[in-house]
């Protein structure tokens, strides 16, 4: 198989009670990575690309990087666009050959919000490609504040907007380095029972894996973002292979011996969400 879009994925998890990793890129050796482990686990999985890697590597080199690693999978990819802020930068990943893309309104008044949203959603919809938005504000550990989702705003955000799927702030938080976050069970199960979506958890470094396991097994959240966690993994991977090896220079050599650690810590995080038990 190669690419698919995030309804595509979603819509089995949320029917069968798992969930689909949405794993953060920064680049050719970590994607490659993700994707040996999403094929090991035969599972599909989505590729994200944040502001961070925007900014350090244009979307265009994004695109082709990731639909030559998609074209050559045997299980299904998502090329998702993560935390786009406009439709333009929407629409260049869509004109581009991302399956799906995030709107992040979070911050806005609900009313733009939802008018943003939804523009955004009929335009991937009109390209076959899907959507995701959020409501509520998933803050940053020791920076931005949080703002949990109000369940009602989040029932009129999900049929106003007709998004494939919704992040929700539930207690998680972005960039997490250790697995504190609270989920608000109450909150979560409130705004389950309003909405018929897909829901996704960002932040999900910060939840231990029981509780993805958990959430996957007894809730709508059928995608968990994971960053951090890989982070960490590969600057370890990194730390090592230059200690062992003091006099290694050469960067493919270098870069690439952090790969087997981060298919392994990604194929954990796959089976984890895939076979909850």
């Amino acid at each position: 198989m190669t690419r698919a879009t995030l309804a595509e994925v979603l819509a089995p998890a949320l029917r069968d009670g798992h969930a689909v990793a949405g794993l953060v890129c920064q680049g050719w050796e970590d994607a490659r990575a993700y994707v040996a482990a999403a094929e090991a686990e035969a599972a599909p999985v989505i590729l994200q690309v944040g502001p961070g890697a925007r900014a350090h590597m244009p979307l265009t080199v994004w695109a082709a990087m990731l639909a030559e690693l998609a074209g050559a999978a045997s299980v299904p990819v998502v090329l998702h666009l993560d935390h786009g802020t406009s439709a333009e930068d929407c629409r260049a990943a869509i004109d581009l050959g991302f399956t799906s893309v995030m709107f992040d309104g979070s911050a806005l008044p609900l009313e733009d919000n939802i008018a943003q949203t939804r523009q955004v959603a009929a335009m991937a919809r009109d390209a076959g490609v899907s959507c995701e938005g959020e409501i509520g504000i998933v803050g940053y550990a020791g920076g931005a504040r949080t703002e949990g989702t109000d369940p009602d705003e989040a029932a009129r955000f999900a049929a106003e907007t007709s998004i494939d799927a919704m992040a929700v702030s539930v207690g998680n938080v972005h960039l997490q380095q250790t697995r504190q976050a609270r989920i608000d069970h109450d909150r979560l199960s409130a705004i389950a029972e309003r909405t018929g979506v897909p829901l996704v958890i960002h932040g999900g470094s910060g939840l231990s894996h029981d509780m993805r396991r958990t959430l996957a097994r007894t809730s709508p959240v059928c995608k968990f973002n994971i960053g951090t966690e890989l982070r960490i993994c590969f600057g370890r991977a990194l730390r090592d292979t230059l200690t062992d090896d003091p006099a290694l220079f050469d960067r493919i050599a270098i870069l690439s011996a952090t790969e087997p650690v981060l298919t392994d810590t990604a194929r954990r995080i796959i089976a984890g969400l895939r076979h909850p038990t």
